[in-house]
């Protein structure tokens, strides 16, 4: 597949490098471009790379300390976005990474994920006329009620770049009438950065910082819109206290949810439920890593305990990762915070299970896309050549 309609030669003879500009914005979009930035990085005779921080999420514990830990370093342009209604986030994005694009004028655009940073850049590229790159293609809740359904499918339908992580995401885009050519299985680049993270988030030693007992504990994170806005928070807290004399918790509070929690006077920070600010990835992987599994509303997290061969259970009626129920440790509770009361019984149920890691999720599936990348400018290269023959 060719690559975008800007020059690719020098004043000589040799090509340049591929210019790669990736957008992010949100914790989760930070995770899956650190491995693939390090990789291009690692290839710099083939490529040059750009990075962009829209501020989608600009409380520093949930953005920046993900850069630091990550070694992805600053980034080359930040957006200082913040937040807003999804219109006016979307808007935002879009009106003050255009003439980042018309400045930097890269050879592609590199978004991830299903954010409105991820939206947001892919339109904003896809009227420039400037190739798209998504990374974790293909997925769906088929719950459009959910804004990141909505802001996955339109940046799959303008990209040309397709990178899937699981089988069931190739199938979405057919049937949508995405091209089969555009589409690359490749791999998980969230767990690349797992895995290259692994001795760190071992060596952490959360759990004991936290005078928690390894692999007895639970680890929460709840930050959705339907869970956190409404009546639900309340009866979801009830039951997480009421199971912390069972099962210890620690309880990382997304920014969303501490603001939810104080308009409703709701404090059930407990000694054996314990309200902690956002943590750093390594520390909050490490806490995961040491626990005895995971509840959860948030959907790379049911990726990682996955990998980690660690219980998950989802607080959601549908799963945009299907992969992670059918072939891994995630079980679907629905929309039904009185299933809480279940987790400690589920748990004990699993233990033993046998798990699974899906294919190519290997720590090498930054490097299947800087291949892809690579292809894609040779064959540009090849067609200018014939062109000029």
């Amino acid at each position: 597949m060719a690559v975008g309609p800007g020059p690719t030669l020098c004043s000589g003879a040799m090509p340049r490098r591929l210019k790669v500009l990736s957008v992010v914005g949100t914790r989760p979009n930070m995770m899956k471009i650190a491995p693939i930035a390090a990789e291009l990085a690692r290839r710099g005779d083939e490529f040059e790379h750009v990075l962009v921080h829209t501020g989608q999420h600009y409380d520093r514990e949930m953005s920046q300390i993900f850069l630091e830990e990550l070694g992805v370093g600053e980034p080359d342009y930040s957006l200082g976005v913040g937040s807003g209604s999804h219109a006016q986030q979307t808007a935002a994005v879009m009106e003050r990474l255009e003439p980042v694009l018309l400045e930097a004028e890269p050879d592609i655009v590199l978004v991830p994920g299903d954010v409105n940073s991820t939206m947001a850049a892919a339109l904003t590229a896809a009227k420039l006329l400037v190739p798209i790159g998504h990374v974790e293609a293909g997925l769906r809740s088929f719950d459009r009620t959910m804004p990141e359904e909505i802001n996955r499918i339109v940046a799959d339908h303008v990209a040309q770049f397709l990178f899937i992580h699981s089988p069931e995401a190739r199938d979405n885009l057919l049937a949508e009438g995405c091209p089969a050519t555009g589409i690359h299985d490749v791999g998980n680049t969230m767990i690349d950065s797992l895995i290259a993270m692994r001795e760190r988030i071992d060596e952490a030693g959360a759990p004991a910082a936290h005078e928690l007992p390894r692999g007895e504990y639970l680890v929460v994170t709840l930050h959705r819109p339907t869970l956190v806005d409404g009546p639900l928070l309340p009866e979801a807290m009830g039951q997480l206290a009421a199971i912390s004399e069972a099962l210890p918790i620690v309880f990382p509070v997304h920014p969303r949810t501490r603001a939810a929690l104080e308009a409703m006077a709701i404090d059930f920070n407990l000694d054996r439920l314990r309200l902690l600010e956002p943590v750093g990835y390594v520390e909050f992987l490490s806490l995961v890593a040491g626990s005895a599994g995971v509840l959860t509303d948030s959907g790379g997290i049911q990726e990682e305990t996955t990998y980690l061969g660690l219980p998950c259970f989802t607080l959601r009626a549908n799963t945009e990762r299907p992969i992670t129920v059918s072939m891994g440790t995630n079980t679907l509770l629905g929309l039904d915070p009185a299933r809480i009361a279940e987790v400690p019984a589920l748990l004990a149920a699993t233990r033993g299970k046998e798990t699974r890691v899906p294919p190519l999720w290997d720590g090498k599936a930054s490097e299947r896309i800087a291949d892809v990348l690579a292809g894609a400018l040779d064959e540009r290269v090849e067609q200018l050549g014939q062109a000029l023959s």
